[in-house]
């Protein structure tokens, strides 16, 4: 029963929403390959989220998700954004810059019935959540329309309650996944297990499809994660060197420098935990910094800093998101990689006699 879900997809493969680094060239580069392409919509708005599938519809007859965050957006505090510009203001300082100009807020809105409005326009075949689920009158108008609802689960417990509030299918997000942590149950970074030991654990306590994520980045980790009972595998990594990627120059750079692998969790960029590469802003104000505002008020001062490093060619302040492996990465088309990672699942296939 559990296949059924991604029945019309030829590969196994979702394609990982990953905001600031694509725009639907990526997701419909990988739905024309055959996988599940994703796009991104937190940091969309309204109209740039009813451009984007609009143009997408224009391109391709396939099916395709869209993901939005679920969180609770918090409410502004100015202790704690005092507290936090206190950390910041020597760089900004060291940079000449002014933190008395820069703006609040986050940048990125939870899933709302603006957006479910744009979604019904286009009924979109996959919706998936970041940070559990929606509210049920939100939930319930995005299966109206037929949508599967996806969303991340770091803990067996996030499973089970995924399932049990209406999730037609679960991504187990092990630790070793890049971008930001899935957790909505708990804040204790200790008990998060990495896919493989996640994986098994929540297939045997779920019954819906459970889609494996965290440090997959080829043919090997695919078919082992198939072999442990997931019904696809979401990769973003791996695809963050491609052509259709947005990411930038600063970014791509610290990913093919990254031979060592040395990434870390940290809260200092959004105010949530997420996976990056180490850089300065990691090393000297986290990786977990207690006066970080909460997500995603956090990001609206150091992106100024990052802004200013940016511009001269540093990736000091950048949320360098990457996952543990990078060995798959390629500057190719993300089709190409789409379908090198099929072919290489069907020879493995074959070899075993499965």
């Amino acid at each position: 029963m559990k296949h059924h879900l991604f029945s019309e997809l030829e590969i196994p493969i979702i394609q990982a929403p990953m905001a600031g680094v694509q725009d639907s060239a990526l997701a419909i580069a990988v739905s024309l390959a055959g996988g599940l392409g994703s796009l991104p919509c937190s940091m969309l708005g309204i109209d740039g989220l009813r451009d984007e599938l609009a143009f997408i519809k224009s391109k391709i007859d396939k099916p395709i998700n869209v993901n939005f965050f679920s969180h609770d957006q918090p409410e502004f505090n100015p202790e704690q954004e005092e507290s936090w510009r206190l950390v910041l203001k020597p760089y900004f300082d060291e940079y000449g810059l002014d933190i008395n100009n820069i703006s609040t807020g986050g940048g990125r809105e939870p899933f709302s019935h603006a957006a479910a409005d744009v979604l019904e326009e286009f009924k979109p075949e996959f919706v998936s959540f970041h940070f559990g689920l929606p509210e049920k009158g939100l939930m319930q108008r995005v299966k109206t329309w037929g949508a599967k609802v996806l969303s991340s689960a770091t803990t067996v417990e996030e499973a089970q309650w995924l399932e049990a509030h209406g999730a037609d299918g679960i991504i187990a997000q092990g630790i070793e996944a890049g971008g930001h942590r899935g957790m909505f149950l708990t804040k204790n970074l200790s008990i998060q297990p990495g896919t493989f030991e996640l994986l098994p654990k929540i297939v045997e306590q779920v019954s819906v499809p459970v889609i494996a994520a965290g440090g997959i980045t080829d043919a090997k980790g695919v078919a082992h994660a198939l072999s442990l009972g997931a019904t696809a595998v979401q990769l973003g990594t791996v695809y963050l060197l491609c052509d259709e990627a947005k990411t930038s120059a600063v970014h791509r750079a610290a990913i093919k420098g990254s031979v060592d692998n040395q990434t870390s969790i940290t809260n200092i960029f959004s105010g949530r935990p997420a996976r990056g590469i180490v850089n300065r802003a990691i090393r000297e104000l986290g990786p977990i910094n207690v006066n970080t505002p909460e997500f995603p008020l956090a990001s609206a001062a150091i992106t100024e800093l990052r802004r200013h490093c940016e511009q001269n060619g540093s990736s000091d302040f950048t949320p360098l998101w990457c996952g543990q492996h990078t060995a798959g990465c390629a500057e190719i088309s993300a089709g190409e990689l789409t379908q090198r990672l099929a072919s290489d699942i069907r020879r493995r296939a074959d070899f075993q006699g499965v």
